[in-house]
C-alpha cells in the first residue's frame, strides 16, 4: 500500500502531460503558507472593489480543505497559453477559446482516469480560476514554480504565461516537493515597467491600480489619473510578464491546433479599430 500513492501519482502525471498540460504536481490541502500576506493585502484594501475576495470568500481561502469538504489533496496543473505572440490591446490569455471550458474538461479527464485506474468512483472537484482558493500558493506547494516579483507564478517549463487548474480529491496521493527557490534575484524589471504603479514593492500587487483590474473587474469608471498610462490596452495587460527575463527564456510558441490561438476578430487589430468593432456589436455577435 505504501507504494500505491506514488505509482498512482506517476500515472496521473503521465496522463496530465498527455492531455497537454505543461506542469504537474500534487499538494496536500491545508492552511496556505501565504495566508498572513493575503490577510495583510485585504487589510490594506489592495483588492479594490473585488468584495468576493473578502468576508466569506476570504474565510474559505484561508484553508484549502474548506471549499470541497472531504478533499485531502489537490492535483495541480499548468497549461501554457503562449507568450511569444505580439502584445496588443487584449491580453494574450483572452484572445482564444475560453480557458475555463477548455481546461475544466482536461481536468475532468484526469478525474475519469483516476476512476478507471482504481475501479471505483472518486469524490473530486475541478477548479479552473473558479473557486475560493489561493491557486498560486497551491501551485508553489505542488512544486510548479515560484512567485515572481509581479506576484505571478513563474514555471520553469513555460514562464508565467500559464493557466493554473486543479482537481481536489478525497484520495491519498504522494505530495510533490514544494518549489522553494526564489530565482528573481535583484531583478525589478516588472516593477519598473508597470505604467500605473500597481507593483509598489516586490510581490505586492495593488489591484486597484492594475490595468487588468481596471479593464475587467472594475465596474465604475476608470480613475482619470490612471487613464493616460493605460495607453491602448482594452482588456487585461501583459506588460509585467513581457519584460520578465524568464518569460523570454521559457514562454512557448502556440501550436497550430492550440485552442488558445487568437481569434481572427482579435488577431493583430489596433486598439481603436477593435474598440469600434466591439462597440458596434449586437447581442448575437457578442454572445
Amino acid at each position: 500500500m505504501g507504494g500505491a500513492p506514488a505509482s498512482l501519482t506517476r500515472g496521473l502525471e503521465a496522463c496530465a502531460y498527455g492531455l497537454g498540460f505543461d506542469a504537474f504536481g500534487v499538494a496536500a490541502l491545508g492552511e496556505p503558507a501565504t495566508r498572513p500576506h493575503f490577510d495583510a493585502w485585504l487589510e490594506a484594501g489592495r483588492h479594490g472593489t473585488m468584495a468576493y475576495l473578502d468576508g466569506a470568500g476570504a474565510e474559505l481561502r484561508r484553508d484549502a480543505r474548506q471549499p470541497h469538504p472531504g478533499a485531502t489533496h489537490a492535483v495541480v496543473v499548468a497549461a501554457s497559453y503562449g507568450g511569444r505572440e505580439p502584445s496588443g490591446p487584449v491580453a494574450r490569455y483572452a484572445r482564444g477559446d475560453d480557458y475555463h471550458v477548455v481546461l475544466r474538461e482536461r481536468v475532468r479527464e484526469l478525474h475519469r482516469w483516476l476512476e478507471r485506474e482504481l475501479g471505483h468512483p472518486i469524490d473530486a472537484r475541478p477548479y479552473v480560476d473558479s473557486g475560493p482558493i489561493l491557486e498560486r500558493d497551491l501551485a508553489q506547494r505542488a512544486g510548479l514554480g515560484w512567485f515572481g516579483k509581479n506576484t505571478m507564478l513563474i514555471t520553469p517549463r513555460a514562464g508565467s504565461f500559464v493557466f493554473l487548474a486543479s482537481l481536489f480529491v478525497s484520495l491519498e496521493l504522494e505530495p510533490s516537493a514544494p518549489f522553494e527557490a526564489d530565482r528573481c534575484g535583484a531583478c525589478t524589471r516588472c516593477l519598473d515597467a508597470c505604467p500605473t504603479g500597481a507593483l509598489p514593492a516586490p510581490r505586492v500587487l495593488d489591484a486597484s491600480r492594475c490595468i487588468s483590474y481596471l479593464t475587467i473587474e472594475l465596474r465604475d469608471g476608470i480613475p482619470e489619473p490612471l487613464r493616460a498610462a493605460m495607453g491602448g490596452l482594452l482588456y487585461g495587460c501583459d506588460i509585467c510578464n513581457d519584460v520578465c527575463p524568464y518569460n523570454r527564456k521559457f514562454s512557448k510558441e502556440l501550436s497550430e491546433d492550440s485552442p488558445f490561438r487568437p481569434r481572427p476578430f482579435l488577431d493583430g487589430v489596433p486598439s481603436r479599430e477593435l474598440a469600434l468593432r466591439v462597440l458596434g456589436m449586437g447581442v448575437p455577435e457578442y454572445t
